[in-house]
């Protein structure tokens, strides 16, 4: 009988090599379905099987969220609900792939949980972070790669882990960029002159060569630039200049899409630039701005 071990293993090889995911979202969902057979190696009293897979009652879905919401490492309401997530996706992927199905599973609910509306920098703390960045640096090189990095996040809108994946075939960058985001899921981006300019001049400076197999953005040493130097460079930057720990990489993408739509930018075509799936997940935006636009009436009008 194929082990649950096994059946997980297939998946997270399909998420991988066939759907192309991201490898921080790889690794999230490996973490999360793992962790859900963790739990049934106790809850079965020994490794699960693809038949236990099938015959899971809700109620043994509901025993192991339970299990998470409790002890030491008890998590919150949005773990939980990513890590439900995850065990459907799995299912999903078993239904199509090896005809294990479990239509019961479908009845527990995850937790409700309160959309956090994107938390952008202004225009104003863009520009800061992207000049505070030229010059606090200890080498020039240095400063314009960290200017250059940023100048791309808030102008194309990108995540830092598709910026990152640039390489030195994409020199010079093009008026439009080609980037493959979630899922595999390519867009086209246009880049504005000053993104194009600022990456220019951080290529002109670099002093490892940027052969076109090699990463754009590369750390001290001449390595790549990790995601994790890339959120340390914000954090010193958002210090120096006294902003919340909200500014983050990803954060200039929220700054991206949400000034755009407060200058007149079209709501469906801020999806595209984005890459979103689903238009409800941009129309987040619309309610920053619309929370921006109370909150100024509120100061404002004599009578508030």
């Amino acid at each position: 009988m194929t082990t649950a071990a096994t059946l997980l293993n297939s998946w997270i090889a399909h998420l991988r090599d066939e759907r192309r995911f991201a490898a921080n979202s790889v690794e999230a969902y490996e973490r999360d379905v793992a962790a859900f057979l963790g739990f049934l190696f106790n809850h079965l009293g020994g490794e699960a099987t693809a038949q236990d897979l099938a015959t899971l009652e809700p109620r043994d879905l509901r025993a192991y969220l339970a299990f998470r919401r409790q002890g030491p490492d008890a998590q919150a309401d949005r773990s939980i609900s990513r890590a439900l997530a995850a065990i459907r996706s799995f299912y999903r992927y078993l239904e199509r792939r090896h005809g294990v199905t479990n239509a019961r599973l479908a009845l527990v609910r995850g937790p409700k949980l309160k959309r956090s509306l994107p938390r952008p920098v202004s225009e104003a703390a863009a520009q800061n972070l992207i000049a505070e960045a030229t010059d606090t640096a200890s080498q020039e090189w240095i400063g314009a790669r960290d200017a250059a990095l940023i100048t791309l996040l808030y102008a194309a809108g990108l995540r830092i882990s598709e910026a990152l994946a640039l390489t030195g075939a994409d020199l010079p960058l093009p008026e439009t960029l080609r980037i493959t985001g979630k899922g595999g899921k390519e867009r086209i981006v246009p880049l504005l002159a000053a993104a194009r300019e600022a990456v220019a001049h951080y290529a002109e400076l670099c002093p490892f060569a940027l052969t076109e197999d090699a990463p754009l953005f590369r750390a001290t040493r001449g390595g790549a630039l990790s995601p994790r130097m890339a959120q340390d460079l914000m954090q010193r930057l958002r210090m120096r200049l006294g902003l919340p720990s909200s500014a983050t990489p990803h954060a200039l993408r929220h700054s991206f899409a949400t000034h755009l739509l407060a200058n007149g930018g079209d709501l469906r075509a801020i999806q595209e630039l984005l890459g979103h799936e689903s238009l409800s997940t941009t129309q987040t935006y619309a309610s920053v701005e619309a929370k921006k636009i109370l909150q100024l009436y509120r100061r404002a009008h004599p009578r508030a």
